[in-house]
């Protein structure tokens, strides 16, 4: 054989050795996609920027060549990560030239170790469409359970706020230019709320390659679904204090018992079950918040209070007992048919706080008799009975009132997830 075919045999040879490395790696990122399967690590509810409490305006918002740098909380950790953009409520597109995810080490910075570009379809930008939710593409990435993400958007256009969590109890960061990939932003201003981000899912696979044992390894998502008392308002921000973080505690440090168990919050503060406002109604929201969540298994649901106190506020909107109850048995038809556990709990006292009035504690007495009766759904969860004051029970217990006689402090969080038998969760 000639020197000049053997160059050609062996330029050849190694040429197809390349195809076949690419071609395998191709399909071990494509088995990694789908084993095994995504489960939620946090979540954020979308709710519309532009729609408050009735009869209350908000400023309008635009963010125009400027860095969102947000950060996340994760439940059960993993090491392949995704990550959801939603454009949910948005009516024009919204681009973002650029997208990082890292670990956060505090006030806005992040581990450039750690930092990562964000691809949606192999590519670097991404421009949602109104109402289109995408999903990243996976990312490795070694998350601890109960961890602090970084994520990193970069909006050049000039583009209005309308999809967002509003009541974040966490410090994100706004800064101009792009700064995504900076390990602490520049002339950053603070806000609590949440733009555009609503997902982020993680798998336990260990590389590309890893499969998991799915009957030795069982995955349980758990949602908490529910209003402003489930969103953590009253909380210490940025400390994790709602309850189920509280609850999420509980369940990592029992995981040799329960498995591998991830606990992420679907609560919108002002929330109601009937009308919507503060975010979609809660009994056609659960199909998006709750059913939609990856991996979802078990949900946790306080909601009625804002449909009570409100209902006495705006005569227009009043809705009675009965209504409140269809909405919870219509929701547990739902759970059942999705396979989804469904524990309702009981609605917490508020004498004291702006609404209140007698005839709201009628209702929500009527409603909590419901709760507690044989109702179809998995279990009850008796909130009212342990944050009540004994002396008072139509009252929070004062060591429990954030201040406001509506929302619980720490300690009351704290005490509504130390009530939760987590043997619901062993099934």
């Amino acid at each position: 054989m000639s020197k000049r075919a053997s160059q050609r045999g062996t330029r050849t040879f190694h040429l197809l050795g390349r195809v076949i490395a690419c071609m395998a790696l191709v399909v071990l990122l494509s088995a990694a996609c789908v084993q095994p399967p995504w489960f939620a690590t946090w979540y954020a509810a979308p709710q519309n920027y532009n729609i408050l409490f009735p009869g209350i305006t908000v400023p309008p918002q635009s963010i125009s060549n400027q860095s969102v740098r947000q950060i996340v909380h994760t439940s059960h950790g993993g090491s392949l990560i995704r990550v959801k953009l939603s454009n949910f409520f948005g009516t024009t597109p919204v681009t973002f030239g650029e997208a990082r995810i890292a670990r956060s080490t505090g006030n806005g910075g992040v581990d450039l170790a750690t930092d990562h570009r964000l691809r949606f379809g192999g590519d670097s930008s991404v421009t949602l469409a109104p109402g289109e939710e995408r999903w990243s593409d996976p990312v490795y990435l070694q998350v601890p359970t109960q961890s602090d993400l970084a994520i990193s958007l970069y909006v050049p256009l000039n583009t209005p706020v309308v999809t967002t969590h509003t009541i974040g109890m966490q410090t994100n960061y706004l800064s101009p230019g792009n700064q995504v990939g900076a390990a602490t932003m520049g002339s950053s201003t603070p806000s609590d709320s949440y733009y555009w981000l609503s997902e982020v899912d993680a798998s336990t696979a260990g590389a590309p390659d890893g499969v998991t044992d799915l009957a030795a390894h069982p995955y349980k998502v758990v949602v908490a679904f529910g209003d402003s008392i489930t969103d953590g308002y009253g909380s210490t921000p940025n400390a994790n204090h709602r309850w189920p973080n509280y609850l999420d505690n509980r369940v990592q440090a029992a995981a040799d018992d329960l498995g591998r168990v991830s606990v992420v919050n679907a609560a919108i503060a002002g929330n109601r079950w009937i009308y919507d406002g503060v975010g979609p109604a809660g009994v056609t929201r659960f199909a998006h918040d709750v059913a939609g969540v990856s991996g979802a298994t078990h949900v946790l649901i306080l909601l009625g209070i804002n449909d009570i106190g409100i209902g006495e506020l705006i005569p227009q909107q009043n809705v009675s007992a009965d209504q409140i109850i269809a909405a919870m048995q219509a929701t547990i038809a739902q759970a059942n048919a999705s396979g989804i556990k469904i524990y309702l709990a009981t609605i917490t006292p508020y004498n004291g706080a702006s609404y209140y009035d007698a005839a709201g504690e009628m209702k929500r007495e009527a409603v909590n008799a419901f709760v507690r009766s044989e109702n179809g759904a998995d279990g009850v969860l008796d909130f009212d009975r342990i944050v009540r004051d004994p002396s008072n029970p139509t009252a929070l217990l004062p060591a429990y009132d954030a201040g406001d006689h509506l929302h619980p402090n720490d300690v009351g969080y704290q005490a509504m997830a130390n009530s939760i038998d987590l043997g619901v969760l062993e099934d």
